[in-house]
């Protein structure tokens, strides 16, 4: 810490000195809410939305709101906020970052800014990574939101349609990132407002940010339809590569000089940057196993393509680490926190020669009908907040 923060303090903590006189308020409300009738203490709701409805703005009625929130989960849960997890809840609701040590309750947290932000009508959505997480927390967090009056939805995999707009519509909606992102492409697919399950996205507080929006920002959430059938030329790409053989280069800083591989190995494997590449005499087997004169040839653009991704699946796609295989379906694997990814496939025929290689059936090639990244989806929201289990990240 330099002489300038000594004297004057870091900018966090000035921050939280800006926001002290609002937690006093909170704090010296505990008493009277405290000392409430039980249906005085659930009408605050109808009283706080009034209030609203009024003119008054969320910030006005912030201290009420927190108060209230804060003596139902105490009486419903056990549970009652501290002064820094009050601090962490007004700093959520004004979209800004704010660090919470595992521990500190995120997750009894997240109940402050999502009650405020619920009193307006428009909706708020609690996105974790998982269904058991969604579950879990709408059933837990969701016995306060309930007993002060409000209506919690669940969005996970499998439910119906008309079940899942009738949870968007409600005040509160837990579920997963993948279930909100693949909700909206089919919104924008329907020819009809009343097909529609999500209303407009107004307030969102995204768990695991990490995971979320760094680690799977460049993973496109994709509807794809059906395409031509070629399941035959995978299999038979598939044959032929697993009729190679293959050199491994386990890593290496330098790139590879396929002119260095010698002897009769048909393909090389380059485990560091995980690609496959045919050698010229695996060049010379592709051609006469498919009886073509030249596979650089344009016009064989198509098989090229079909040993490319055989290759890259027998090569380089490990089964029980890329992607498992169950009741004859090949389940990728998430390569950052090992969950199954269910729904998604690899793009551009990789899935299909996975299948291939699996000895599963090769589903249809598929062509992309809608795509959306989570950071451009999270962007549509008038508001978005993160936050994960070490610190707490918000935007307005």
């Amino acid at each position: 810490m330099n002489v300038v923060e000594k004297l004057f303090g870091t900018h966090s903590e000035n921050e939280i000195k800006r926001i002290n006189p609002i937690i006093d308020k909170i704090e010296a409300l505990s008493d009277k809410y405290a000392s409430m009738p039980e249906k005085e203490l659930i009408n605050m709701t109808n009283i706080l939305k009034e209030r609203l409805t009024a003119g008054e703005s969320l910030d006005d009625i912030l201290p009420d709101a927190f108060a209230t929130v804060r003596e139902a989960s105490f009486r419903v849960l056990g549970m009652k906020p501290y002064r820094v997890q009050l601090i962490g809840g007004i700093i959520l609701h004004q979209g800004r970052i704010s660090e919470m040590k595992t521990g500190e309750g995120k997750t009894l947290v997240a109940t402050l800014p999502v009650y405020l932000n619920a009193l307006t009508g428009n909706g708020v959505h609690v996105v974790t990574v998982n269904d058991y997480l969604a579950k879990r927390d709408s059933e837990w967090m969701g016995k306060i939101y309930r007993y002060l009056g409000l209506t919690v939805g669940l969005i996970i995999h499998d439910i119906p349609n008309e079940q899942r707009r009738i949870s968007y519509n409600s005040d509160i909606t837990y579920g997963t990132n993948n279930e909100y992102g693949f909700d909206y492409l089919r919104d924008n697919m329907v020819d009809r407002k009343s097909k529609m399950v999500q209303r407009e996205l107004n307030f969102a507080i995204v768990d695991e940010v990490d995971s979320i929006l760094v680690d799977e920002a460049r993973t496109p959430l994709i509807i794809s339809g059906k395409g031509g059938d070629s399941s035959d030329m995978y299999m038979q790409a598939d044959k032929f590569v697993k009729g190679l053989k293959k050199y491994v280069v386990i890593e290496t800083d330098d790139k590879i000089n396929m002119d260095d591989i010698v002897g009769d190995c048909d393909y090389v494997v380059d485990e560091k940057a995980k690609s496959a590449i045919l050698t010229a005499n695996g060049v010379k087997r592709a051609e006469q196993f498919f009886n073509i004169e030249n596979l650089s040839d344009s016009e064989n653009f198509d098989i090229h393509h079909y040993i490319n991704n055989a290759l890259k699946a027998n090569g380089t796609m490990e089964r029980d680490q890329k992607y498992v295989v169950t009741d004859g379906e090949v389940l990728i694997v998430d390569d950052f926190t090992g969950r199954l990814m269910y729904g998604r496939r690899f793009s551009d025929g990789l899935h299909q020669a996975i299948e291939a290689k699996e000895g599963v059936k090769v589903e249809n090639e598929s062509k992309t009908l809608a795509t959306i990244t989570f950071q451009n989806f999270f962007r549509m929201y008038k508001k978005t907040v993160r936050y994960d289990r070490y610190s707490l990240y918000g935007r307005g």
